[in-house]
């Protein structure tokens, strides 16, 4: 599983398309975002209410405790909230040590209310944690010790723990929450109007590994970077490369000045390598992580580039390592994606031999000992030091090799 946060608008979106579908509930949701590309004129014309109602605008960033930050606005009419957003968008602002600029916010009606109630479901290795008060909002941390948790084992049906139109509710949410793969929800609060339940605030987090079977469901997600991270050009590309191919193609930059970098498959082993290197006490020399899956030998050769580029760039005379791993492949032909990379090697051979770059290999399948041979032979031609390993090899001693080479 691999939780990824979606948007408050996408979150209360998805509730109110599915929770009708699933459990025939209606929700008086209404929800607009807005960013620095909002046409306001376009915006009052598709959605009417805007104009009608008074309004809440908050943030729509993946970071909480808004309300306690300031960033809430309640029960102001559309000039008001215009005036809000413009003030605020693109602004830096500081949350629990993080910085980063504003570039999403979302406007509701503004609902008053007497009560708040709290609600949350956690996807656990062996099934759910449901967890409900009848203290919800901004105080909820202070009233922890009035929240009931139960734990559902995966495939039990949830009991009529609370009853009427709550307990309802939260078994609709509920539905939802399998229906869709969520991997989290939380709602601080909602609350009751005319007696049906009203979720105020959510938060929502979906198993980016279940989109294969919910492209339709979902429709049009976004899962944005968390708030303060920005994309570099090099991640950027790759990002977009990714987006347009059935392979995976993941490239995160550490640390520009990092002395051992990684171009590895899969992600499990990815992980692996990176957790090793940092066991073994480099996680500061690391100078990316990346993961790849099935590629084609011209996208390898586009993801390598960018490897490449960042591990010579800035040569100091110190000792570099790049570490090019793997499990043992099912279906993925070592040759086949090797020579990607091979090619990438070729047009970087001055860059690398003056980064003093040291190269390790360990892979294993299908056609693997055709590829490790090529990678032999292509360190000898460029004149950069090359170590082959195949699948006799434990997969993650080329660490062990690389922080013994550095």
């Amino acid at each position: 599983m691999v939780r990824k946060k979606i948007r408050e608008y996408d979150s209360k979106r998805l509730l109110k398309e599915h929770l009708k579908r699933l459990a025939h509930m209606d929700l008086p949701i209404c929800s607009a975002q807005v960013t620095n590309s909002t046409d306001f004129t376009a915006l009052l014309e598709k959605e009417k209410w805007l104009s009608s109602r008074r309004l809440v605008v908050k943030p729509d960033m993946l970071f909480g405790k808004r309300g306690k930050s300031g960033l809430v606005a309640l029960n102001l009419d559309m000039a008001e909230v215009i005036q809000f957003v413009k003030k605020r968008l693109g602004q830096e602002i500081e949350i629990e040590g993080v910085k980063g600029p504003i570039t999403t916010f979302i406007i509701e009606p503004f609902v008053p209310h007497k009560d708040e109630y709290y609600l949350a479901i956690d996807s656990e290795r062996l099934g759910c944690a449901i967890s409900f008060s009848e203290c919800g909002g901004i105080e909820i941390e202070e009233n922890w010790d009035k929240v009931r948790s139960i734990f559902l084992p995966t495939n039990s049906p949830l009991t009529d723990e609370i009853r009427g139109k709550v307990g309802d509710f939260i078994k609709g949410v509920f539905s939802v929450f399998q229906d869709l793969d969520f991997s989290f929800i939380e709602m601080n609060p909602f609350t009751l109007v005319d007696g049906e339940p009203y979720p105020l605030d959510m938060r929502g987090e979906l198993d980016e590994n279940a989109g294969f079977k919910n492209e339709e469901k979902w429709g049009n997600l976004e899962f944005p970077l968390p708030f303060g991270r920005v994309l570099s050009p090099e991640e950027s590309f790759i990002h977009d490369l990714n987006e347009k191919t059935s392979a995976s193609l993941k490239f995160t930059l550490l640390n520009p000045k990092g002395r051992i970098w990684s171009m590895v498959a899969g992600g499990g082993a990815s992980l692996i390598y990176t957790d090793t290197v940092g066991d073994l006490g480099y996680a500061t020399e690391l100078g990316n992580y990346t993961e790849y899956g099935g590629p084609s030998e011209e996208e390898m050769l586009k993801l390598a580039r960018v490897i490449l580029d960042c591990a010579t760039a800035n040569p100091d005379g110190k000792k570099r390592a790049l570490l090019v791993g793997g499990n043992i492949a099912n279906l993925t032909d070592v040759g086949a994606t090797f020579d990607g990379i091979i090619r990438a090697l070729k047009e970087k051979k001055s860059e690398l031999r003056e980064a003093n770059m040291h190269i390790y290999v360990r892979r294993g399948g299908p056609n693997y000992q055709t590829g490790l041979a090529k990678m032999q032979a292509i360190g000898e031609e460029l004149g950069v030091p090359v170590e082959v390993y195949g699948p006799e090899a434990i997969m993650t001693g080329i660490c062990n090799r690389a922080i013994e080479g550095i």
